[in-house]
């Protein structure tokens, strides 16, 4: 660009103010500025020549080709907006825009999604604000629901990840809540709210997989998460009703085998003891039959031998058994007298009958 520079100068010792007066130093103007004009004659000499301005620029262009890529992602190089390599964490180097440019998802990062609520503010002060058009879904008994659920995913395709799915949130999102209203569909309020959700979270977290995998989006599910499954509001009181009563008939139930419990063992330890008792009694009876039968037949043997010797040896036993017992009284009468004298009638009582009769008074 060419200067005026003798114009520049002229307007430089021109004083503020205008209306003519003097230059420097005379009494009619304003301040002035100091003399530049040998300076932006040097500058107006110096030039750059154009080349260096070519290869600042070349140099620049090709400097953008550097690229890092950090340890929790993956490179995904695209040569005219088409896929073309990947590259580990590490400095690398693609050709400048717009021949290649190159993208960096974070493959280890664990991804969150929101169904049925949405987490507003910060950690300290978090509020939840409920998504009824999300979270409201039917039963397989024709009741309504109030589902509200996280989904965790991973990248496991970064090239898949970035050409495949577009907004892939609303994908995750999308596929999250067709499979859980699927499930849902399948099982009754009472499994939904109690018993079955652990199994509800797995089956959906499956059927999410078969989506996205048939979509090929290159994202891996790692978890879905229950967060609060209840009735709609307007029911919610009749919900917890039953509730209460399914509790009551828990905890009788448990008292009931609690009882059951207790009581058996014992009824079968008496019922063993009896049995033990019985079969002891029946053996101890067998024995004794068997000894008095063996007892008779050993007698029955010698008796057949000897007669009169065994005949003569059982009546000596009897009698001294019978002599030999206190407590039975005894007449003794001879043959002679027996058969000369009338029946032996006692006319005063026995001893025992005498004991007895005064025992009775």
């Amino acid at each position: 660009m060419n200067w005026d520079w003798d114009k520049l100068q002229q307007r430089r010792n021109r004083p503020f103010g205008g209306g003519g007066g003097g230059g420097r130093g005379e009494g009619g103007g304003g301040p002035s500025f100091p003399d530049f004009s040998a300076d932006f004659k040097k500058f107006k000499s110096f030039r750059f020549p154009a080349w260096w301005l070519i290869v600042l620029i070349g140099v620049l262009w090709g400097v953008s080709g550097l690229y890092i890529v950090e340890p929790a992602e993956i490179g995904v190089v695209q040569r005219f907006g088409a896929y073309d390599r990947q590259t580990e964490p590490g400095l690398h180097y693609h050709l400048p825009f717009p021949i290649e440019a190159v993208q960096t998802p974070k493959v280890t990062q664990v991804r969150r999604v929101e169904i049925g609520f949405r987490t507003i503010g910060r950690a300290a002060t978090q509020q939840y604000r409920i998504v009824p058009e999300e979270s409201l879904m039917l039963t397989g008994d024709e009741n309504i629901v109030d589902v509200q659920f996280i989904i965790q995913y991973m990248i496991k395709d970064a090239v898949h990840y970035l050409f495949n799915v577009f907004e892939p949130d609303q994908t995750v999102k999308n596929a999250a809540e067709a499979a859980m209203r699927e499930v849902v569909g399948y099982n009754k309020i009472d499994a939904v709210l109690t018993t079955d959700k652990l199994e509800i979270q797995n089956h959906t977290r499956d059927l999410m997989q078969k989506i996205l995998d048939i979509y090929q989006s290159g994202i891996h599910v790692q978890n879905v998460q229950l967060q609060d499954v209840h009735p709609p509001k307007e029911v919610i009181d009749a919900f917890k009703d039953v509730a209460s009563a399914r509790e009551d008939k828990s905890r009788f139930i448990n008292e009931a085998d609690a009882y059951k419990n207790d009581i058996l063992p014992k009824a079968r330890g008496q019922a063993a003891v009896l049995i033990n008792q019985a079969t002891a009694y029946k053996e101890q009876t067998i024995r004794r039959a068997t000894g008095e039968a063996d007892r008779f037949l050993s007698v029955l043997k010698e008796y057949n031998k000897a007669k009169e010797v065994t005949r003569s040896r059982l009546y000596l036993d009897t009698m001294e058994r019978l002599l030999q017992n206190p407590e039975m009284d005894k007449v003794i009468i001879s043959d002679e007298a027996l058969s000369k004298a009338v029946p032996y009638l006692p006319l005063t009582p026995t001893r025992r009958g005498a004991a007895g009769k005064k025992g009775g008074e």
